[in-house]
């Protein structure tokens, strides 16, 4: 018998791994036809069979393109031809939103893919990030300053408030490996053309940075960031745990918000007490403050001296007495 291409192994070793972990029900690999979705879903099959698991391919057509409704098809065809079952999902995309087109479209196919786990009850959906996506997300955090955050990249697997599961298996295989094992497993990937516009900025990162850093610096930049990026998040993981500790001792409800205690938050260091603000704030009203707005709030406690209320997304923070006090806006 022919040997199994090694790329083709290590693709189904990664998703056998994930869906050990999940102890999974039906799963919902979510499409696009590109290279990295398709071997995806075809590992996911062949070790879904062995569990007994049903496998859904999810492609969300987004509209933005010309002919975007075809490729769909074709990717739903692929997939029900690996065995799979095959859903297309039709969004609109908010052409206004504040963050641009790529942070409306992904918001949209994210509430698509989410709704459809739902309806059949999928234990988790499956995405087709790789080690060179993590590599790319922890290099333009650190570009915008976003802070450990941004660094952390990826998680392999995480949970919504809303119970669903996103998994990430093959956040350890480099994206030419998912293009070999297509060629190897002979599946056409379908490749998207904004991949190739400089005007996205993922894209200028993947075509230009990474390329000089390896030239310039020797090759395994990607797996060094995406090491990176694995510390930070075993050391986020430490460290939240710690703050839900304290958390519980200094924090109370207040009329239309919640209320942190000003001495508690002034005995820790400046790194703890910045978590604390920024969890109190994103557990209560679902928001994220950056920098320069946890600081703000910070010299509340610091640097105390009259100052008034403090407008933040969704919240406002002021002091009273001996407590912060962030309300609803």
């Amino acid at each position: 018998m022919p040997s199994l291409d090694p790329t083709v192994a290590e693709v189904r070793r990664a998703v056998r791994a994930t869906l050990a972990a999940l102890q999974a029900g039906p799963v919902v690999v979510a499409l696009s036809g590109g290279a990295d979705s398709l071997a995806l879903t075809a590992a996911t099959v062949f070790e879904a069979r062995a569990l007994g698991i049903s496998v859904t391919a999810a492609i969300v057509d987004h509209g933005l393109q010309p002919g975007s409704d075809a490729v769909a098809q074709r990717a739903a065809g692929q997939a029900r031809e690996l065995g799979a079952d095959a859903r297309v999902l039709t969004v609109t995309v908010d052409q206004q939103h504040p963050d641009g087109p790529e942070a409306a479209a992904r918001a949209a196919r994210y509430d698509a893919l989410r709704q459809c786990a739902a309806e059949l009850e999928a234990s988790a959906v499956l995405l087709g990030h790789t080690l060179d996506d993590q590599a790319e997300t922890v290099l333009l955090g650190l570009a915008r300053g976003s802070g450990a955050g941004s660094l952390q990249g990826m998680a392999p697997l995480r949970e919504d408030a809303d119970a669903t599961r996103w998994a990430r298996p093959l956040l350890g295989v480099r994206r030419a490996t998912t293009r070999t094992f297509c060629t190897a497993s002979t599946l056409e990937p379908w490749d998207d053309p904004q991949n190739g516009e400089p005007r996205f900025a993922r894209v200028r990162v993947r075509e230009r940075v990474l390329p000089v850093l390896e030239t310039e610096l020797g090759p395994g930049i990607a797996e060094a960031l995406a090491r990176t990026a694995e510390q930070l998040r075993e050391d986020a993981e430490a460290f939240d745990e710690m703050i839900h500790e304290t958390i519980e001792d200094i924090v109370e409800h207040a009329e239309a918000g919640i209320s942190v205690s000003v001495a508690a938050l002034a005995a820790n260091p400046a790194a703890l007490r910045n978590r604390i603000i920024r969890l109190v704030v994103d557990s209560e009203f679902g928001v994220g403050l950056t920098r320069v707005q946890t600081l703000e709030v910070a010299r509340l406690v610091t640097d105390w001296s009259g100052q008034g209320p403090i407008d933040l997304p969704g919240c406002t923070a002021k002091r009273a007495g001996g407590r912060i006090v962030f309300a609803a806006r």
